[in-house]
């Protein structure tokens, strides 16, 4: 019943900015769970940051401070936004969602919605 649409990605050089976004609806919890995760073909799923229905925010070491997780509840969207990448940053980028309240980072098995990703390039 979640539906989640990611957008935003495409082609940048290292050091440059990005902004993804990903449209939701159909979340009506009022407590859930949302957050950004990455993956390389033939590596497992990486958790990048997430953010709760509280606002509370997690991120991983291999983007903190570089990356930024927020979302506008009146918009139903959540933002990621991108700075200083580099192109160990670049895999396909997905949104997930779940009826939880506290946020886990990891592959992401804890989260039953997903969107269908959106491609992030690096070049050096």
């Amino acid at each position: 019943q979640v539906h989640l649409v990611e957008s935003g990605g495409g082609s940048v050089q290292a050091g440059g900015s990005l902004r993804l976004s990903c449209a939701a609806s159909g979340l009506t919890s009022r407590r859930y769970c949302v957050g950004w995760f990455r993956q390389v073909p033939g590596k497992e799923r990486e958790g990048i940051a997430s953010i709760s229905s509280d606002g509370s925010t997690r991120y991983a070491n291999s983007v903190e401070g570089r990356f930024t997780i927020s979302k506008d509840n009146a918009k139903n969207t959540l933002y990621l936004q991108m700075n200083s990448l580099k192109p160990e940053d670049t895999a396909m980028y997905y949104c997930a969602a779940d009826y939880r309240f506290n946020c886990v980072l990891g592959a992401g098995y804890e989260y039953n919605y997903w969107g269908q990703g959106t491609q992030v390039t690096v070049s050096s």
